[in-house]
């Protein structure tokens, strides 16, 4: 029989290997399967780019499928903390299923970064989750701002899924500043999401008028509104949300999608950091395309202040610790620029305003907190 015999380098190497989990709950199947699907490309591409923690530990990524549904979210969060051990989790894509991770990692207490949740009054008495997106008022006024300010518009129409927490939270700051601003709403129309004939709610807007339209709804409704109002003949100018941010919504909106105006967290022409220039690059490198979507830079930079916070617990990597140095985030340079996240979770970073053109997002704007 061989005897095999390692050597004492090689047995030191075996027995001091160390992994460590990261969860990850998004919807990578189902009606917005697109948004989860653009975020775990940006959080695996962020593991490429820093696979280990300083000390040598591996992060692994254990990835689950909500399905879009808030319950399967509840259920997936629950199982990669008590089955998988993570130290703490990524996810979800939307306001409403984000919740649901909420819920398990305060009762768990396990750090949660949302990448894309936005909602203004989600961490509101959280100890353990936090965000790496901006929330819906600052999005929402800067939308404002930016009519009033560039376009020159006053008048506005605002079409807002009433089943939804991420429309109704954007309307509501959007209409505040607007009128702040010396604009108006000149009627608000409700929709529920699936909806798919919007011609009532198209002829009504064409008899109303407004300077603008405001869409702060997910994309595959807003892009049947802004198909079917073009072929209608109605040809005023439709601005929206992050909810509009992906190529599913250029191509479903057809030329309806052309000229429309909205809010972003990213655009890859113009990263501000090193490392969004790397991130870009590989991207393009690995998935053959120049489209690089801005929930994939976000999942990138949940990923990111995860391995910061990690690198600064090597000494106890709990998720004690991991939570607590998260949110002493400051001026930490991400592939979508410079982040800080505050005491209660919320982070401080810029919004980049961007314009549909020849069926591509292209930049308009930075606005600065």
């Amino acid at each position: 029989m061989k005897k095999i015999f390692l050597s004492t380098l090689a047995v030191a190497s075996i027995l001091c290997a160390k992994e460590v989990n990261l969860g990850v709950v998004l919807p990578l199947t189902g009606p917005i399967a697109n948004y989860g699907q653009d975020v775990l490309s940006g959080i695996e591409m962020a593991n490429k780019m820093s696979p280990k923690l300083e000390d040598g530990t591996e992060v692994k990524l254990v990835v689950l499928d909500s399905k879009g549904d808030k319950v399967e979210s509840s259920t997936a969060a629950l199982r990669l903390v008590s089955q998988d051990k993570a130290i703490g989790l990524i996810g979800e894509a939307i306001t409403t299923n984000t919740l649901q991770v909420i819920q398990v990692a305060e009762e768990k207490k396990i750090p949660m970064i949302a990448p894309v949740a936005s909602g203004d009054t989600l961490l509101n008495g959280k100890k353990y989750s936090s965000r790496v997106c901006f929330t819906d008022s600052f999005q929402g006024g800067k939308l404002a701002d930016y009519a009033i300010d560039s376009l020159k518009f006053k008048n506005a129409a605002i079409v807002i899924d009433q089943s939804n927490v991420y429309s109704l939270g954007l309307a509501k700051v959007f209409e505040a500043q607007l009128k702040k601003r010396g604009g108006k709403v000149l009627k608000k129309f409700m929709i529920s999401s699936n909806d798919k004939d919007f011609k009532a709610i198209i002829s009504q807007l064409k008899q109303v008028n407004p300077d603008f339209v405001y869409l702060p709804i997910y994309h595959p409704e807003a892009a049947l509104i802004v198909k079917q109002a073009r072929a209608a003949g109605f040809t005023k100018p439709f601005t929206g949300a992050d909810g509009l941010n992906n190529k599913t919504f250029i191509e479903i909106g057809a030329e309806g999608a052309e000229g429309v105006i909205f809010t972003d967290a990213f655009d890859a022409s113009n990263p501000s950091t090193k490392m969004g220039k790397d991130f870009v690059s590989l991207y393009k490198k690995e998935k053959g395309t120049d489209v690089v979507p801005a929930f994939s830079a976000m999942g990138a930079d949940a990923y990111m202040v995860f391995i910061n916070a990690m690198n600064k617990c090597k000494n106890s990597l709990t998720s004690e610790c991991v939570n607590k140095e998260i949110r002493s985030t400051k001026d930490l340079q991400t592939v979508g620029g410079v982040v800080s996240i505050d005491k209660n979770g919320n982070a401080m970073r810029p919004v980049v305003i961007k314009q549909i053109q020849n069926k591509e997002q292209i930049y308009k704007a930075t606005v600065n907190p």
